[in-house]
């Protein structure tokens, strides 16, 4: 009979840098246990996804189901199909799954509907905006999961409001911040960045303050109105401080689709592909200030002490604004401008660092499921 798993899932980039402290952990706490690594191919970059796999020292994946793009609805049917298979092939102790993506719900609903334990990591967070899919992704898995860890307090009373019962939740703190410890030491500096793609810094703009970018929600890119607003937010900002913009592809493909290509000639913004993990750490490490839609950068700012502008109408992180260095300002072009000011003047947040945010998350949530799975 073949030794029984555990089966750890990912799916799209921020997933990898949720589970590669797990994987070292279990290889730790839990080496008597043989460890699969599935990954279902919804990132969209398989270059960059093997990329992010050599910056977090993840192993490859033993399955890769390469499920690729598509609708929510093809996409999380491909992974339930093609994930079936290897759970009967393999009747694992459990299922681990990470954040709030297609492929977290798609692996934790077979597993439950197979009768398998699920363990979902990042559980409770919560926006209270079924229009953004990843919140509906959040509340389905919670409910079907069978240990459900924490990343703040305040999303265990999301979870309790919800009717899932306190003992099977479990606090442990942040993965991602471990990953951020782990990986900042190895991040390149802002020349080496810019110099792989033929920039010079004495040429550029001056750099000695910067703020970096990013914008990839549909909310944000996918009206013309609402992203050519936004661009030109930016441009005005850049007359106060030079942009670092690391361009998603939608982002892209939309800023030309909508002609808004002039952008692209502002001189005080630097446009970079989507840039690899040890890459993009570095840029955030030595910013002055970071303009994101993100979630995991409103957690990896806080955890480096730089003031972050979330630039969405809510957060299912609360803890970066309640303790961190995160202010939700939404589109509002004077509350951005105003923040912008305050934190170039040095009077933006500076936060605290939350409550086992200390890179041991992944060691308690193994020792957890030690006792959990009786193994």
């Amino acid at each position: 009979m073949l030794d029984r798993h555990i089966i750890c899932v990912v799916g799209a980039r921020p997933n990898f840098m949720k589970m590669a402290p797990i994987l070292r952990a279990l290889s730790i706490n839990l080496s008597s246990i043989p460890v699969l690594l599935v990954h279902t191919g919804q990132h969209y970059d398989k270059d960059m996804s093997d990329k992010l796999f050599d910056d977090l020292k993840l192993p490859r994946p033993d399955i890769n189901l390469e499920v690729g793009s598509a609708t929510h609805a093809i996409q999380t049917a491909d992974v339930m199909q093609r994930f079936e298979p290897i759970l009967d092939a393999h009747n694992p102790y459990c299922v681990i799954v990470v954040g709030d993506v297609n492929s977290t719900l798609a692996c934790a609903l077979v597993a439950a509907k197979k009768g398998i334990l699920v363990a979902h990591v990042e559980a409770g967070l919560r926006s209270y905006d079924k229009k953004m899919p990843e919140e509906v992704n959040r509340i389905l898995t919670d409910q079907i999961a069978d240990r459900l860890y924490t990343t703040e307090r305040s999303a265990e009373n999301n979870l309790i409001k919800e009717g899932i019962s306190s003992d099977r939740i479990c606090f442990v703190g942040n993965v991602m911040i471990d990953s951020l410890l782990y990986g900042r030491k190895s991040a390149p500096t802002l020349s080496k960045i810019l110099q792989s793609f033929d920039i010079n810094l004495l040429e550029s703009t001056n750099l000695e303050r910067y703020a970096v970018v990013t914008l990839h929600r549909p909310s944000n890119v996918d009206k013309l109105d609402k992203l050519g607003s936004l661009l030109d937010i930016l441009a005005e900002i850049s007359k106060k401080i030079p942009l670092i913009f690391t361009l998603h592809p939608r982002t892209k493909n939309n800023i030309i689709k909508f002609n808004l290509n002039s952008i692209f000639k502002n001189k005080n913004i630097i446009f970079l592909p989507p840039q690899g993990y040890l890459e993009m750490l570095g840029l955030l490490s030595n910013s002055t200030l970071i303009l994101t839609d993100s979630g995991g950068l409103q957690e990896e700012s806080t955890a480096l002490g730089i003031p972050c502008l979330t630039l969405r109408e809510n957060t299912e992180r609360p803890i970066t604004v309640d303790e961190g260095t995160n202010t939700i300002v939404g589109g509002d072009r004077d509350l951005i401008l105003s923040c912008v000011d305050q934190i170039l003047l040095g009077k933006g947040k500076s936060g605290k660092i939350p409550e086992y945010w200390d890179g041991s998350a992944a060691e308690r949530i193994t020792e957890d499921l030690k006792k959990w799975l009786c193994i």
